[in-house]
């Protein structure tokens, strides 16, 4: 099937984020064998304009659009964050008979009722690499939607619950055409890195183990610094490890170092860490 997958996110605060998680489900979805297109709005001046430029070129017939965020968290003055993301929905509707696709970190943390008011076909929550291609082939073929994980349909709710994937090497990471157009449009480009999804920790203000589960789960250090090393050979110097606790556990965190210190990687690194856990 030819898809477009649209990241939907403008928010710019501390720093613009290039769309990891769709870049992974769209590398999930051409090792399917799909034909994809991913356009990120991020920086364009026009979306509804850029918008119908690409829809008329590819003439997709499904449209996946990730939502990253409900709100910009500013507790004293919060602004709404899905407007936005209806006006994305609502030109694909315009443009387009093909069915909208919801995901994304943000969408997954009130599924049922973002899909209502964005107004979409379809939604998944969770994880987004095993149950799109999946959604994908059975559109494709005309079959039954049931049994999907984590699959919503606008007006019937939720047809089976999310299930979050074992073994993350067995998903692939985006290579560095996914990202690259995204990357060569900021300024000073740091690329995500995930190494490891879910956490047990309990923060009363943490949306993460609603989205990711509370189960640790890891890349093996080995895959993360072989995806690592060809984005250095491609020219890229800065990385931004996303896990939200990248120090835990400790020795986890240390066997990724070795890694990248064994390859000789000539790269700038930054990452969210828990302040509790960090020796000399």
């Amino acid at each position: 099937m030819r898809v477009i997958l649209i990241s939907a996110n403008t928010e710019q605060v501390n720093m613009p984020v290039m769309p990891l998680g769709l870049a992974c489900v769209a590398a999930a979805t051409k090792k399917a064998g799909h034909n994809v297109v991913m356009l990120d709005l991020m920086f364009e001046m026009d979306a509804k304009a850029m918008l119908g430029k690409v829809i008329g070129e590819f003439q997709p017939e499904c449209i996946g659009i990730s939502a990253r965020n409900i709100d910009d968290q500013n507790m004293e003055s919060p602004r709404f964050l899905l407007d936005t993301v209806k006006e994305v929905v609502e030109a694909c509707r315009d443009l387009s008979d093909a069915p909208v696709v919801l995901g994304g970190a943000g969408y997954s943390i009130f599924p049922e009722s973002a899909l209502a008011y964005l107004e979409a076909d379809i939604g998944i929550e969770g994880e987004g690499e095993i149950a799109f291609p999946v959604l994908l082939g059975r559109l494709e073929h005309g079959h039954n939607l049931s049994g999907i994980p984590g699959l919503y349909i606008r007006g019937y709710g939720l047809q089976r619950s999310k299930a979050f994937a074992r073994r993350l090497d067995k998903l692939p990471l985006p290579d560095t055409s996914i990202l690259s157009v995204s990357a060569s449009k900021n300024g000073e480009s740091w690329i995500p890195v995930q190494t490891r999804r879910g956490c047990a920790l309990k923060c009363s203000y943490c949306s993460t183990p609603g989205i990711e589960g509370s189960i640790l789960r890891k890349r093996s250090p080995e895959f993360v610094a072989a995806w690592l090393e060809n984005w250095v050979d491609a020219g890229y110097t800065n990385f931004f490890f996303v896990d939200n606790t990248f120090n835990l556990p400790l020795t986890y965190a240390k066997e990724i170092c070795r890694e990248i210190l064994k390859r000789g990687l000539n790269m700038r690194w930054r990452s969210i860490i828990y302040p509790k856990h960090v020796d000399e």
